[in-house]
């Protein structure tokens, strides 16, 4: 069809693309061995990491939810686009000019589009960039940022901006840029009313909003003009295709590494929050847009933390002092203990300023300080609580352990539950025994107790499966020893076909026992051999494109990612080790099948037969035992 982008151009963006560089931008990717990186999974909810990438051979795989492909699958999965879409953008990071089939025009110029709406934005942003620093009717915009303590080089550094008073100022510039007014409508950067057609932000200071990739996706604004008719100090980007206020973190582009060196996330509850912890020297600071920190936005932190059962970071929030402060400190403690593994702070300043006011009275060290000071959510959370709490009298004390002992109860470790109440009864200045029994009423009524078993805290959840519908192929257990050799060939197959060869693609289904390994030979056949290709990203692109159905797709991408089993790098020699092998498990099953026959068969009225027979047993076993030298190299 027209706009279809050239097969050779899709080969070259997969070769020059490092697929482990792209994944790094969601994911943090730790080694694994065996050339192999493992993280968390960004397409299901997970603690411990199942999520694997193996660069070399351009293929990613998670082990919990059975996703798996190549870097364009995982650019398509990860941010919604697509084919098109996905290789374009790879294309233009890896500074490859794509042809098109026919001269054909690219979807890459359709209304609405993915791509279509990030570029509008960065224009958007360059434009708003440029009047912030240029036009005079943006005096009291830069007056706003210098009073908080940014120059201009801080403004550059965030890409900070101004939005013109006059109200088709951006349409106009976007469309003089070759954007329909339906793309801007539909991105957000354009309302649309009784009037006609108008820009979304007029007279404020603009914030871009980025990516995990450093895209920028929306935008904050907040008001400057008292007579701005929208009264709100801030004005956020609405939904679009592109921006989910959920999901997105302002900073996280630029705090993304630190957060994965340090295993630390600082929350923060403000655009100028963020400038001015950075700015301090607290890289690791990000913010909401607009909304409550949530499950979304946890999710994002965790992958990027590497947060799960084996490892403990530390996510940490600060909050105003006043009373609003303190419920959303609540909030996060509500929802913290089930969002994350690794430990929950929170730091507030006494006199109630936040990290950019801290920052502008007693500079950058208080502000460093203030994180530095954080201290464990659920005590701030409890002190809090207590403060309502006359400690001094035994009714006030018995008054407060019944309004604290549901936030205990809350905890889903039953080893944290225990060492609150410890530390609750602390605070109370009651007997720990006689807390642990109020914490237990709660708990009672949830079907558990400080003094039962639990499961680790854990809810119990079904196993998730890979994509919708249930595979044509039945998946084997890669587990089951009797099937080890198979698997660990096909890996070498799909991973390093050079080492096994034109060896392979002598062998037949018979020498598979299991269907779904048959169809993974099958799909090796059909790609023109293990014989013809030299590996790499063209190869696993053309198993995934002959495979039988979505099951066989998935377990070859998990072939490329798991490790080897050997005790050393697999070489020409393991290859040739694990082919006798598998033929030497083939070549029983053949022995096996013979001599049932044989026991089955009267030799006296089938003799011909029965002589045939008996010479293909010897023939087998001759060969078995050859095979088995040949094997000796192999793992059983």
């Amino acid at each position: 069809m027209a706009g279809r982008i050239r097969d050779e151009d899709i080969a070259l963006v997969r070769e020059r693309t490092r697929i482990d560089e792209v994944v790094s931008q969601y994911v943090t990717l730790r080694p694994a061995g065996g050339g192999s990186l493992k993280g968390l999974c960004p397409f299901h909810e997970e603690k411990t990491p199942s999520f694997n990438v193996r660069p070399h051979v351009g293929a990613f795989h998670c082990f919990g939810c059975a996703e798996g492909g190549d870097v364009i699958s995982f650019l398509r999965k990860i941010e919604g686009l697509s084919f098109v879409e996905a290789v374009e953008r790879l294309a233009a990071r890896a500074g490859i000019t794509l042809r098109y089939v026919d001269g054909g025009r690219s979807e890459r110029r359709e209304h609405g589009s993915r791509a279509r709406l990030l570029e509008a934005h960065k224009a958007a942003a360059e434009f708003y960039a440029e009047q912030l620093h240029t036009s005079p009717e943006a005096a009291p915009g830069r007056a706003f940022l210098a009073d908080r303590g940014f120059d201009r080089a801080a403004a550059e550094m965030f890409g900070v901006g101004y939005a013109p008073r006059e109200s088709t100022a951006l349409l106009r510039h976007l469309r003089g840029r070759g954007f329909s007014d339906e793309e801007l409508i539909t991105g957000g950067l354009v309302s649309s009313g009784v009037r006609g057609r108008y820009d979304r932000f007029r007279g404020r200071l603009v914030w871009p909003i980025r990516d995990l990739s450093g895209a920028v996706v929306g935008f904050g604004a907040r008001r400057l003009f008292d007579d701005d008719r929208i009264e709100a100090k801030y004005l956020n980007t609405p939904e679009t295709p592109i921006y989910r206020k959920s999901q997105v973190l302002y900073g996280v582009d630029l705090a993304r590494r630190e957060i994965a060196r340090r295993s630390q996330a600082v929350v923060v509850e403000g655009y100028t929050d963020v400038m001015a912890c950075h700015l301090a020297g607290v890289t690791t600071a990000v913010a909401t847009c607009g909304t409550a920190f949530g499950e979304d936005h946890a999710q994002v932190l965790r992958r990027l933390m590497l947060d799960h059962d084996e490892f403990l970071g530390e996510v940490i929030f600060t909050f105003d002092g006043d009373e609003a402060g303190q419920r959303a400190a609540m909030r996060a403690f509500e929802g913290s203990d089930e969002r994350f593994v690794s430990q929950t702070y929170v730091a507030v300043e006494p006199s109630g300023l936040d990290p950019c006011d801290l920052r502008l009275k007693h500079g950058d060290a208080a502000v460093r300080d203030l994180i530095a000071r954080r201290v464990p959510l659920y005590r701030f959370v409890l002190e809090t609580r207590l403060q309502r709490y006359d400690l001094d009298r035994a009714d006030g004390r018995v008054d407060a352990l019944r309004a604290t002992a549901p936030l205990v109860a809350h905890v889903r470790d039953k080893a944290k539950v225990i060492a609150y109440a410890r530390e609750l009864a602390g605070m109370l200045g009651m007997d720990v025994e006689e807390v642990r029994a109020e914490v237990d009423k709660v708990l009672a009524a949830q079907g558990r107790n400080t003094r039962g078993a639990r499961r680790n805290g854990a809810p119990v959840r079904a196993a998730r499966g890979g994509r919708s519908g249930a595979p044509a192929t039945p998946l084997p257990d890669p587990n089951d020893r009797n099937l080890f050799p198979e698997r660990e060939l096909l890996k070498l197959v799909v991973q390093s076909p050079t080492l096994v060869g034109p060896a392979f693609d002598t062998l037949e289904d018979e020498d598979f026992s299991h269907p779904a390994y048959v169809a993974v030979r099958r799909a090796v056949h059909a790609a023109g051999g293990a014989g013809t290709s030299p590996g790499g990203e063209r190869w696993l692109a053309a198993l995934t494109e002959h495979a039988a159905d979505e099951g066989v797709r998935n377990l070859i991408t998990a072939l490329a990612v798991e490790s080897f089993h050997a005790s050393r790098t697999p070489d020409v020699g393991y290859a040739e080790a694990l082919l006798a092998r598998v033929q030497e498990l083939a070549t029983s099953r053949r022995i096996a099948e013979v001599k049932r026959r044989l026991q089955r068969m009267n030799p006296i009225e089938r003799t011909d037969e029965y002589n045939r027979l008996f010479g293909e047993l010897v023939a087998l076993e001759q060969h078995r035992r050859a095979l088995r030298e040949r094997a000796a190299g192999s793992p059983s």
